[in-house]
């Protein structure tokens, strides 16, 4: 089994986390920031580069869904940021029910002792690895 790298879009971020080569573990890898949403060809760009030198297999992206399980603008923009990013890579990438894993990510930092001024550059890459997990145990 190869890699699978999960991925939390956000409307400045991207949170990267990425499997060993068994697909057992996951580590968060790295926040990849951008200046405005609308710029995305570097991202897109740094997440091809990530695929190739980790040999991904496949993608989980976290589906930002409402509470109550509706769609709302941010799952429409993940959508659109899926359709793009299709054209840069060809593994595919999967949607993963990615409901309050912002939060849970805050929790995690905060019980591990990281300050909430430095939980920030943080908390994208454990959400993308909770969003990871998640999809792991199906």
């Amino acid at each position: 089994m190869g890699r699978i790298l999960g991925l939390d879009y956000g409307s400045k971020t991207v949170g990267v986390a990425v499997t060993d080569g068994l697909g057992l573990t996951v580590q968060p890898l790295k926040t990849i920031t951008r200046d405005r949403e609308s710029k995305l060809r570097k991202t897109l760009a740094e997440i091809a580069e990530i695929v190739s030198e980790y040999q991904v297999e496949k993608i989980v992206l976290g589906l930002p869904l409402n509470m109550d399980g509706t769609e709302g603008e941010r799952v429409e923009k993940t959508r659109a940021f899926r359709e793009l990013l299709e054209q840069r890579v060809t593994v595919p990438i999967e949607f993963e029910d990615e409901r309050l894993t912002t939060m849970e990510a805050a929790e995690i930092l905060t019980e591990t002792g990281v300050k909430k001024e430095e939980q920030k550059q943080f908390i994208d890459q454990v959400a993308a690895q909770l969003i990871l997990e998640g999809y792991l145990r199906g």
